[in-house]
This record gives C-alpha cells, sequence and structure tokens, in this order.
C-alpha cells in the first residue's frame, strides 16, 4: 500500500490529506468554530451548482451530536408520497403551476362579483338620481302630489276640449262666411252681366239687320230684343256700320235717326245694325223665326235676316252704372 493511501478499517483506501480536525470519527470536533460533521458528509452537495438544485425543506433543529439522514429528503424531480399513495413531483414547476390554476380561478370569481356588484350600483343610482327629492318625501305627501297632478290634468284636458269647440266653431263660422261671400260675388257677377257693367262671354250668335227697300226701323229691332230676352238671352249689345257698340240692358231704348240710322241709348248707329246675344243658339234662332214674327216683318219691308252662330260669343260693350234716387233694398 502506498505511503499516500491510509486503511480506513472498511477495507477501502482513503486518500491521503489534510487530517480532519478533532478526534477519532465520529466525534465531534471540540473546538468552537468546528464545521458541522454534517456539512463535510459525502452526501451533501459539493459545490454551488448542486445545492441550488437542491430544495432543503426547513427542519427543526436538533440537538448537538444528533445525524440528520439526508437520504430522506426528496432531490429535484423525485416524487414525494402522498396520502393517496401516489408519487407527486417536486420542484420549481409544480408549486407554481397549481398556484397559478387556483389565482386564475379565484381572479375570474372576483372579477364576476365585481363587475355584478357594479351594475347593481349603477342601476340603482339611476333609479334614485331622477328625482332625489321625491326620495324623501312622506307617503302623505306624496298622495297630496298625486292628486294635484290628476286635478291639473283634468284642467287641462277640460281647456283642450274648449280649444277644440272654439276651433271648430270658427272652422264652421269661416266657411260659412266663405260661403256667403262666394255666393255674393256670384250674384254680384250676374247682376254686373244684367245690369251692363261687366262684359260677358259665353255661347250665343249674332244676328244682322240689312235694310231693304226700307230702312230697319227701331221697332223692328226692338221687337228682335223683346223675342231675344224671352228665349233667354242674358247679355247683348247691338253694333253699327261703323263699328260702334252699345250695351242693350233693360233700360236701354231705340229711336229712329235720319237717313235710316238707328239711336240707342242717345247713340246714333249707321246701318248695317249686327246685335250680338249670349244664350242658348237654338233656341234664340228659333224665338226669331217664328210665323209673323221678327224674320217675317223684317222680310216683307224688303230686308233681311241672317244668323251666325258662336261658340263662344263675347259682349265687350258696358254700360254706365246707373244711380237709383228713390229705390232701396228691403230691409
Amino acid at each position: 500500500m502506498s505511503d499516500e493511501q491510509t486503511d480506513t478499517g472498511t477495507g477501502w483506501p482513503q486518500p491521503a490529506g489534510p487530517a480532519r480536525p478533532g478526534g477519532p470519527a465520529g466525534e465531534p470536533d471540540p473546538r468552537p468554530d468546528a464545521p458541522d460533521p454534517d456539512e463535510l458528509s459525502p452526501l451533501a452537495p459539493q459545490g454551488p451548482a448542486e445545492r441550488e438544485l437542491v430544495d432543503e425543506p426547513a427542519v427543526e433543529p436538533v440537538d448537538d451530536g444528533a445525524t440528520v439522514d439526508l437520504s430522506a429528503v426528496p432531490r429535484s424531480g423525485e416524487p414525494v408520497a402522498g396520502s393517496d399513495g401516489l408519487g407527486e413531483p417536486v420542484g420549481e414547476s409544480a408549486a407554481p403551476a397549481a398556484g397559478r390554476s387556483r389565482w386564475s380561478t379565484a381572479g375570474v370569481m372576483i372579477a364576476a362579483l365585481l363587475a355584478l356588484l357594479g351594475f347593481t350600483l349603477v342601476v340603482q343610482l339611476k333609479t334614485t338620481s331622477t328625482d332625489p327629492t321625491l326620495g324623501a318625501t312622506r307617503q302623505e305627501d306624496l298622495v297630496r302630489i298625486l292628486s294635484d297632478l290628476d286635478a291639473r290634468e283634468n284642467r287641462l284636458q277640460q281647456d283642450i276640449r274648449a280649444l277644440e269647440d272654439s276651433q271648430r266653431q270658427l272652422r264652421s263660422g269661416e266657411q260659412g262666411r266663405q260661403a256667403a261671400l262666394d255666393e255674393a260675388t256670384r250674384r254680384a257677377d250676374e247682376l254686373g252681366i244684367l245690369a251692363g257693367t261687366l262684359p260677358a262671354v259665353g255661347p250665343g250668335l249674332t244676328v244682322r239687320f240689312d235694310a231693304g227697300a226700307k230702312p230697319i226701323s227701331a221697332n223692328r229691332v226692338l221687337d228682335a230684343v223683346q223675342e231675344l230676352r224671352g228665349a233667354g238671352a242674358e247679355a247683348m249689345q247691338i253694333s253699327g256700320g261703323d263699328g260702334a257698340s252699345v250695351r242693350i240692358i233693360a233700360s236701354t231704348y231705340f229711336l229712329d235717326g235720319d237717313n235710316g240710322s238707328l239711336v240707342v241709348e242717345g247713340r246714333r248707329l249707321t246701318a248695317p245694325f249686327t246685335i250680338t246675344v249670349i244664350g242658348d243658339p237654338a233656341t234664340m234662332r228659333t224665338a226669331l223665326n217664328i210665323p209673323g214674327g221678327v224674320v217675317a216683318s223684317v222680310r216683307g219691308v224688303g230686308g233681311n235676316v241672317t244668323f251666325g252662330e258662336r261658340e263662344v260669343a263675347e259682349v265687350s260693350a258696358l254700360h254706365v252704372p246707373i244711380k237709383l234716387e228713390h229705390a232701396r233694398p228691403v230691409s
């Protein structure tokens, strides 16, 4: 055996080196600053890397001289027997993973509870913030306020009905006034046409008188006017050969002038004479052609009467309005 090896009593050679301080093997070192014999155990980690890989659980302090069985301490990645007899790996990843799982579930539950609480608070605030004064009002006051609101609603409904009635009356009165105004306007137009103060248009005919051996007398023209009125003539005017026209109304008179002329309403007209009349053409023509009537009498003295029907006959000559001195409407 070499000088560098010593007999340990176990049959294995022990490499030579500095003598371990203290007494024989198994006896503690009596020096105060002596290291723990357990730290010198060959089962303990021999380097910093190995010590970092071992998760050493906290152990209760042991009495001096007692030894700790390091073989019972699980190394990293070794299973630890649980209550169910199954091994569970122990290391740096097992505990954090379980913690993250527990924290994620708890976080979701807490977030859901907080969201529900916030929603409830918002709804309650919106409900109670509508009218903060009513929330603190007594029940008797609330009943009184409700009664006042009902009474006010009834008064407003009555006002609405009254206004609607007034509106209907105004509308009916306006319609009545408008109808009366329209009727008055229509009547005034009719009277204006009859009085000769308004021009008129409508279906009718023209009647021309041509003299023969004797001139057309005023009586023949007046007879023609009377026959036309009896046949429904509504407006008439007479024109001379020189183009002058006179409106024929109820008070119009006819006189014989010199040289075959005719004086109508103080105005002298020369032959031939033409009467323009508005009315039913067929009826008025028939009235003039009756046996022994106007046409027959004119032709009997050598004259002639010709007719011309007009879809639109125009009576444009106007008469000066007549001032009534004695007649008054019956009130």
